[in-house]
């Protein structure tokens, strides 16, 4: 008679074969304990995967159930924010924008130049951290489908200038909640920036072109109120 090779036992109900063997309480755990101890659950198991689920099996990672888990590798995604926060960060960098158009409002030319450089802007992130490409990702796809990110956005009120600083503040606030120093303040230097090429975008005052300046007083007085703003 021939012998075959006899696998470990496996959990009741596993769904993933061949990760049971090193996932299932009946695996490696049960087998590691004292004659007469309970066998630990898998929420007390210190082997157990961050964020998983309990299937009854073995401890399932979210992500396989078909929820979204946080990543443990201390990068910051749109998944770790709320689809309310992910909107406001989103459009921050058009906020930065208006924020200068409102500071020394020109013609219909000069707010045009504005609005495309804080397009620009918001579509090319100054550095290669994964919170500001998926930004970038999302502002792309607006532009693909004709939508506007500042649409449901209209401060209103005596002090709109001061609204949307506030905003700009408020947005900085949640992303550093969640996120690291470091992407913290990359993502407030792009703000910064985005107000910065908003300001350059088009010349202000003057006669003509005639000693036009190319960042106003207003708009400079903008700029740092901006910059104090998102600074972290």
């Amino acid at each position: 008679m021939t012998l075959g090779r006899t696998d470990p036992p496996r959990g009741r109900g596993c769904t993933q074969p061949d990760r049971c063997a090193t996932r299932c309480p009946t695996g490696s755990r049960q087998a590691s304990s004292a004659p007469g101890e309970v066998p630990a659950s898998p929420a007390e198991r210190d082997d157990s995967p961050v964020g998983a689920v309990d299937t009854g099996s073995h401890a399932e990672p979210r992500t396989g159930c078909g929820l979204r888990a946080r990543r443990d590798d201390g990068v910051t995604t749109k998944s770790d924010f709320s689809e309310e926060e992910w909107a406001r960060i989103v459009r921050a960098p058009f906020v930065a924008g208006l924020a200068i158009s409102l500071a020394d409002p020109g013609g219909p030319i000069e707010a045009a130049k504005e609005t495309m450089a804080a397009m620009k802007s918001a579509t090319s992130p100054p550095s290669r951290e994964e919170l500001l490409a998926d930004v970038a990702l999302d502002v792309q796809a607006m532009v693909q489908e004709r939508r506007h990110p500042l649409k449901g956005y209209k401060p209103t009120g005596p002090a709109v200038g001061d609204e949307v600083v506030a905003e700009l503040r408020g947005v900085m606030e949640v992303v550093a909640a969640k996120a690291s120093a470091e992407e913290a303040a990359a993502y407030g230097a792009w703000l910064l920036a985005s107000a910065q090429a908003s300001a350059d975008a088009a010349k202000e005052g003057g006669f003509m072109g005639f000693r036009a300046e190319q960042v106003s007083a207003g708009e400079q007085a903008m700029l740092d109120r901006v910059r104090e703003a998102v600074a972290t």
